[in-house]
């Protein structure tokens, strides 16, 4: 075991954020999650964050997925303070980071993510990896399934993966599984890319979009200049800034910034209920 103060980490606040789908509260102070192949438990309490795995594994694969070497204290501070909207959106979401995730599973993430809600995305991702993902056991003898990669989904018929209540995006990851595996789109060489050319890689494959590029390039790859637009952040940037969003102040981390209004957005009226039964 792990323990360590990591300031401006919500494990709550992460797993809710709509980054990665595979990370989710197990017990009161306790998460589970399954990414990079790993099963990984977490407790935190306030700032100490117990990562149950030896020091190898948190240094080899954890502390770069949780982007544990960044200040997000600093990210935070760059907040303009006359901007009321964003320094509300930063209040609610500290905590959020950046992942660090694979690429392959994030592009199937967020093509199921289009037109669809984060419970069901969940349901849907899980269904995949129990039906075709490896089968491992973690350390508390529990069987989980790793993510099943290209070459396995290419072997997939579209009908198939139908059964995994993909609907009409079965046809888009079957495909771009395909073109990964033949190397149509080459994924290795993708994640060497800088941000703008690997965005244009990614919009080869089949059903990625600008919007979904964006969050594979925001949430995989780490080009933190990544700025997905959905319906929300849509929404958000009509009410809130009209003559345009201010990416010059955040130059380069403008996507830290999405997604600290990206969550105030989901979540940031919940919890003001929240505070306002509890106070």
């Amino acid at each position: 075991m792990i323990k360590k103060e990591i300031p401006y980490f919500d494990l709550e606040k992460i797993s809710n954020s709509g980054q990665c789908f595979r990370l989710a509260r197990r017990g009161e102070e306790r998460f589970a999650l399954t990414a990079m192949g790993r099963y990984l438990e977490m407790e935190q309490r306030g700032a100490e964050v117990c990562f149950y795995c030896d020091r190898k594994e948190f240094e080899d694969i954890w502390e770069t997925y949780f982007d544990l070497r960044a200040d997000y204290k600093k990210i935070e501070n760059c907040v303009d303070p006359d901007d009321a909207y964003l320094s509300r959106a930063v209040q609610c979401a500290s905590g959020v980071r950046i992942l660090r995730q694979e690429l392959w599973e994030t592009v199937v993430s967020f093509i199921i993510s289009q037109q669809n809600h984060i419970p069901r995305i969940r349901k849907c991702v899980e269904t995949l990896c129990r039906s075709y993902g490896e089968p491992r056991v973690n350390l508390w003898g529990e069987t989980y399934f790793a993510f099943p990669g290209p070459e396995r989904l290419a072997a997939v018929s579209e009908e198939e993966l139908r059964r995994c209540n993909l609907g009409y995006r079965a046809k888009y990851i079957r495909k771009s599984a395909e073109m990964a595996v033949t190397g149509v789109v080459d994924l290795k060489r993708i994640a060497g890319l800088e941000y703008s050319a690997a965005k244009a890689e990614l919009m080869k494959l089949c059903g990625v979009g600008i919007k979904v590029a964006e969050c594979i390039c925001l949430f995989a790859l780490h080009h933190i200049e990544a700025f997905p637009v959905d319906t929300h952040i849509q929404d958000m940037l009509r009410e809130n800034y009209p003559d345009g969003f201010p990416f010059e102040r955040y130059q380069g981390i403008a996507g830290v910034m999405q997604q600290y209004a990206f969550y105030y957005e989901l979540w940031g009226e919940k919890e003001i209920l929240q505070e306002r039964r509890t106070s």
